[in-house]
């Protein structure tokens, strides 16, 4: 395999449709010293203990055989490894990546040439396993020079892909958005500058004592439920690579429980259809959850046991120590406006100060990013909600998180979290009807557990979520919202140069922030994406605007 590969280049690029166990990846990860991006297609489930070769990272990281893609890091990131699983044509036709190298089937190559040129880098080199009819891979575009080997030769000369621009950026928040993004630029060398407004990480949003990984289902897979599924498992695989005890977490799996009959019966039709593995997602009978909670349940419920609670505030901690050197972190720093200065933007405060100066600033501010000229026009919408601390013996049942209409935790510093509610107003102080409204959703999940709430103190939280019109986030270039102009497509919308947007991360912060960082992070590099391309153009901040141009040209 290495003697197709480039022998320049400070990184490399391989497509691999006859992944197998791995040798190939296995044996180009032991000759290669450059960062290698290997996306490989699964053309059928292959467990840990099947894989090639003794990679204790390879095999720690595996996933389940779950639909979409699923990026693996390894090596310290230098190696990273996104897995295809679904139908090959689909799969490349969702792919967005600039190919340096081909590892093709020859079952299949006819049928996929096309899909592998518009993949192609120039003089992207192609390898067959085994002799084949190649006639339709020539039409794409592939030149044999063997029966084995062939390079890309486009009818029109194509530029490669690369990252432009001087790599440093300034980020907005020391939340998770800002946090994740942070070790996610720094592991690839850029330098970066994190201003924040208050005097320590995760005061806002990610203030929570602990916040859930769990992932969202529904019957027919749609769009949420694939970013969902996506986000879910990259993170737990981020979070246990950060290695605690660096931050306070578990995890003790999440039991979500249907809300009544008709639901415990929907819910069973998704476990029926898709047949998701159990270490994924299990469903249980209302006996079996109430075995693994000790207490009767009217309904059964899903198990996700790979999921759990952390505390926020420790996982940007541990973030950002991630990033050693190229980190600069400035705490008290209230930007109020950004000004266009040649290639640069500088943010200023209110007096006129200018407080950092980069080419790239990205905005992982929350609610606050709408109060910048150039993101006012963005759809976001602060959401109050009030999480309630009550005291727990740590040993005390039940010993992971439960969740309905709310949710709560196992004991947290000395503390269940109960939560969260939903709120139409902008109350920054605690509320007796808040706490009602927790404890009764509580005691509605899991009954009998706490008969008298009446004595309970006032204690927990209160945040503001940052909610976009259909509950996902804002990730990559933010879109000038105040331009005139026609568009078909999110690539027409015109976008601000240098600004980019981690935002409306809602309730998931913990789920959302990891793998929104590495797409934003792939999309500043021009790497291969870690997600299919309609996902990403889900996530794209310019999705509204394109919406609003089309409603105003229609």
């Amino acid at each position: 395999m290495s003697e197709i590969l480039p022998l320049v280049d400070d990184r490399c690029v391989v497509l691999d449709t006859c992944f197998g166990t791995g040798e190939a990846f296995l044996r180009q990860c032991q000759s290669s010293t450059r960062p290698l991006h290997y996306l490989a297609f699964l053309a059928r489930p292959v467990t840990a203990d099947e894989l090639a070769g003794q990679s204790p990272a390879l095999r720690s990281a595996w996933p389940d055989h779950v639909a979409g893609f699923h990026r693996l890091l390894l090596d310290e990131g230098r190696i990273s490894l996104t897995l295809m699983i679904g139908d090959l044509a689909n799969c490349l036709s969702q792919c967005v990546a600039q190919v340096d190298a081909f590892l093709v089937d020859p079952l299949a190559a006819g049928t996929v040439a096309r899909r592998l040129a518009r993949l192609a880098a120039p003089q992207a080199s192609l390898h067959l396993s085994a002799a084949s009819p190649v006639a339709a891979l020539e039409q794409a575009g592939f030149l044999f020079s063997s029966p084995l080997q062939a390079c890309y030769q486009p009818r029109r000369p194509v530029g490669k892909a690369v990252a432009t621009g001087r790599r440093h950026a300034i980020v907005l928040g020391a939340g998770l958005a800002g946090a994740a993004i942070c070790e996610r630029l720094a592991a690839r060398g850029w330098r970066l500058t994190l201003l924040e407004r208050h005097a320590d990480v995760a005061q806002e949003a990610s203030g929570n004592l602990a916040g859930i990984v769990m992932p969202v289902l529904s019957q027919d897979d749609n769009l949420a439920s694939r970013l969902s599924r996506a986000a879910y498992l990259f993170a737990v695989r981020r979070w246990s690579a950060l290695a605690q005890p660096l931050f306070d977490g578990e995890r003790c799996g999440v039991l979500q429980l249907a809300r009544d009959a008709e639901h415990a019966a929907a819910q069973q039709r998704i476990a029926l259809r898709w047949q998701y593995p159990a270490r994924y997602a299990r469903w249980l009978d209302s006996a079996e959850a109430g075995a693994l909670l000790n207490c009767e349940t009217p309904q059964g419920g899903w198990l996700f046991a790979q999921g759990g609670w952390a505390h926020p505030a420790g996982v940007c901690r541990a973030l950002l120590a991630a990033c050693g050197e190229q980190l600069t972190v400035r705490y008290q720093q209230a930007v109020t406006r950004l000004q266009r200065v040649g290639d640069d933007w500088q943010l200023l405060d209110a007096d006129g100060v200018v407080l950092a100066q980069a080419p790239t600033v990205i905005f992982a501010n929350g609610n606050g990013a709408t109060g910048f000229a150039q993101l006012a026009g963005l759809p976001l919408q602060a959401v109050r909600g009030q999480v309630t601390h009550v005291s727990a013996p740590a040993s005390s049942a039940p010993a992971l998180v439960v969740c309905r209409e709310g949710y709560l935790t196992p004991p947290v510093q000395g503390v269940r979290c109960a939560g969260a509610t939903y709120d139409q107003d902008d109350a920054l102080a605690l509320r007796w009807s808040s706490q009602h409204d927790n404890l009764q959703r509580v005691q509605a999940m899991l009954p009998g557990l706490w008969p008298d709430t009446s004595g309970f103190a006032l204690a927990g939280r209160v945040g503001f979520r940052c909610v976009a019109p259909d509950r996902l986030p804002l990730v990559g270039a933010l879109p000038v919202t105040t331009a005139s102009s026609r568009a078909e497509r999110l690539r027409d919308v015109p976008r601000w140069p240098g600004l980019h947007g981690l935002l409306g991360y809602a309730s998931r912060g913990l789920i959302w922030a990891p793998l929104a960082a590495e797409l934003l992070a792939a999309q500043l590099e021009g790497e291969p994406l870690p997600l299919e391309s309609d996902l990403a153009d889900a996530l794209d901040p310019a999705r509204f605007r394109l919406k609003a141009l089309r409603q105003s040209s229609g």
